[in-house]
């Protein structure tokens, strides 16, 4: 089958140092103030404007924002790009987590090349039009023909031009042995821990402004064994990458390790080596408070995926208590086949309002941009995006209070979540301006989605 033709998308260059001016409002993620706006300067956030100020040195342009809310680029820490392809299928769309894997597995099987690329544009475009400037993918699919998944994800994540955090994922565990998935979609040990370090070498940038970072990520307990767990832990060691996986996420899986395991979903985590700072958990609902502790004494992350744990009904992750832990907390969107979306301010205003189910009506709207922006940063390993600061890369969000939705709002912050705002004007990552006037520049959006669901499509037929 002929290559999928690449999308050439225009870049927009900001000048050599650019004031973005007095915004309607600014969150900087730290407490820091920018209500005067910032100075961009080679790829990087120069100085931020404090209310009333004036940026210390001449600017070669202004853009006014004084429509605008400013953020920092929101981080994505969980998600399933190929999964744009199978979203409100009708057989699982009433369904839990382990039937609903049961009847997609054989779908997903048959995932090719030229399908898997229109998958991960339409994700990225979706995040990207929602403020998303980074996102973390987890990928475990390499059915014969996919072999070089990871490598088609990292062209279009250039090509879309922003950041992401690309997992090596595996499955080694098939229904006749135990597990979930169909035999076609697991490999050897072997080919998975040779590619997995193919994929380190070749692409993982480590340090700040890295584009395309790698890490590994055995799909869940249920789909891969204990040895291939401790292997790719002691290679992330070896490259000094981090460590993803779903944990924890319904009581099935719980069961599971149990009885497959003779071990809760924790203790299993420290079996394999992986209870440290180096991992990243998908989900992490189902945690006592004795198991909170000692994730938060590791310094283990949790990726919180709210529209997935309802759409599902896997349950409420325990959000707070984790944070108060010390348990790095960030959002994640997850598979766009139980969320099923890809939007990640939406997932924010989610987060918010199903913790605040939990916990009270006094959880902030701030708290709730926090996990999406600096502490999805820092669940991803990263202290040099998630925030506004000198120093930091310039990934921004910039959304407009214009549309009837936000009539009559008085806190331009508070009114993102509240009112339910879905789509950036704006947005900037590295300092090259990637969404104009809510579009993305050099996108063919109706051109993308029409061959993306005659893909879909073809998929479910077989």
């Amino acid at each position: 089958m002929a290559p999928v033709p690449a999308t050439i998308l225009q870049e927009a260059p900001a000048p050599s140092r650019l004031w973005i001016k007095n915004p309607l409002a600014a969150f900087t993620a730290n407490g820091l103030d920018a209500g005067g706006g910032l100075v961009v300067s080679e790829g990087r956030i120069a100085e931020l404007v404090p209310g009333g100020g004036q940026p210390s040195a001449p600017c070669d342009e202004v853009f006014d924002a004084g429509r605008h809310v400013l953020l920092p680029g929101l981080v994505n820490t969980h998600h399933h790009f190929y999964q744009t392809l199978t979203r409100a299928w009708g057989p699982v769309a009433n369904a839990p987590l382990f039937p609903w894997l049961q009847n997609l597995y054989p779908v997903w099987a048959r995932l090719t090349p030229d399908s898997l690329e229109l998958a991960v544009e339409v994700a990225l475009a979706e995040l990207l039009l929602s403020g998303c400037t980074t996102a973390a993918d987890h990928h475990y699919l390499f059915p014969a023909g996919l072999q070089d998944a990871i490598d088609i994800e990292a062209a279009v994540v250039r090509r879309m031009g922003m950041r992401a955090t690309l997992t090596r994922g595996s499955m080694t565990l098939g229904e006749d042995e135990g597990g979930l998935p169909p035999r076609s979609t697991v490999q050897d040990p072997e080919t998975i821990l040779a590619d997995s370090e193919r994929l380190i070498c070749q692409y993982h940038e480590p340090g700040e402004g890295a584009v395309i970072q790698i890490a590994l990520a055995p799909c869940s307990p249920f789909s891969v064994t204990k040895e291939i767990m401790a292997e790719s832990a002691a290679l992330a060691e070896k490259h000094d990458v981090r460590l993803h996986t779903h944990l924890a996420e319904t009581l099935d899986e719980e069961d599971f390790c149990r009885e497959m395991f003779g071990l809760r979903t924790v203790d299993y985590l420290e079996s394999v080596g992986w209870l440290g700072s180096r991992t990243w958990l998908g989900h992490g609902i189902h945690f006592d408070d004795g198991e909170i502790a000692r994730l938060g004494a590791a310094g283990t992350a949790v990726a919180h995926c709210p529209t997935s744990n309802m759409r599902l009904a896997s349950g409420t992750a325990r959000v707070l208590e984790l944070e108060d832990a010390g348990v790095p907390v960030g959002l994640g969107v997850d598979g766009s086949a139980s969320n099923d979306a890809s939007n990640m301010v939406l997932e924010a205003r989610q987060a918010l309002y199903l913790q605040r189910l939990r916990y009270g009506a006094d959880v902030p709207v701030e708290r709730a941009l926090r996990w999406a922006t600096r502490g999805s940063a820092a669940v991803l390993g990263r202290a040099d995006i998630g925030q506004l600061a000198p120093g930091l890369q310039a990934d921004l969000a910039m959304f407009t209070l214009d549309e009837l939705r936000f009539s009559g709002s008085h806190d331009p912050v508070a009114a993102l979540l509240l009112c339910g705002a879905d789509r950036a004007d704006r947005v900037m990552v590295g300092g090259t301006w990637r969404v104009v006037d809510g579009a993305i520049p050099g996108l063919d959006v109706a051109g993308l989605a029409a061959k993306h669901t005659a893909a879909a499509r073809k998929l479910i037929a077989g």
